[in-house]
């Protein structure tokens, strides 16, 4: 049976709900005078549920050790040891301690100069007038359109293939003429990526890599 850590975080709340964060701790949510039996008794009501979502983060969990594949940018690239990021030679070079810390600048970057690249290409190709580009730590979602247009990704859409870099920017220039999504919004959409779908799906499949770096 696998041993997890509870963390309990009381609030101002009716219900129970439980997550898994990117670190592998369990958080349980609880009105403020719950008794610890009553919570007690729901993780263990839920440990089934639990095992099952640590073991896919597990799977999901970016390696960063030398040798490892890691995919960035759509291309795939072996980490090495090297004294600061780069990448070259097909490798992609990270310091011995830190990594994590390191590659989450670097993704920053590289995430940068995609989403801002896509944006401008779809923008002048589809006359769509947007604000600028943003690029964030955000974890809930891969982007997000202001009401003013400033449009927001998450640096972690650097891990992303190239096709779905393509739908996420799409998506959000797409709220710049419809702040919903509604029948239009998804036409919007379809209009310019007609195999949207199949690409929302992968995308909900990869959503996991949101809780690491």
């Amino acid at each position: 049976m696998q041993r997890f850590h509870v963390t309990v975080v009381r609030s101002r709340r009716r219900t129970l709900s439980l997550s898994v964060n990117g670190n592998g701790e369990v958080v349980v949510r609880a009105p403020e005078r719950m008794r610890d039996a009553q919570i007690e008794a729901f993780v263990h009501a839920h440990r089934d549920w639990i095992e099952r979502r640590l073991a896919a983060l597990e799977r999901a969990r970016p390696d960063l050790s030398d040798g490892a594949p890691i995919a960035v940018c759509g291309t795939v690239y072996t980490i090495a040891m090297g004294e600061r990021a780069r990448i070259a030679g097909g490798r992609l070079f990270l310091p011995e301690q830190g990594r994590e810390g390191v590659m989450a600048a670097l993704l920053r970057r590289m995430a940068r100069v995609r989403m801002s690249a896509l944006v401008k290409e779809y923008a002048a190709r589809y006359a769509f007038s947007c604000g600028a580009v943003r690029i964030t730590s955000a974890r809930g979602r891969w982007g997000s359109c202001s009401s003013s247009g400033t449009l927001s990704f998450s640096f972690r859409t650097a891990l992303l293939t190239d096709g779905q870099a393509r739908y996420i920017a799409v998506h959000e220039l797409c709220h710049t003429r419809h702040m919903n999504h509604s029948a239009a919004f998804w036409k919007e959409v379809g209009r310019i990526l007609p195999d949207y779908a199949k690409t929302r799906k992968e995308l909900r499949k990869m959503s996991d890599l949101m809780l690491f770096f």
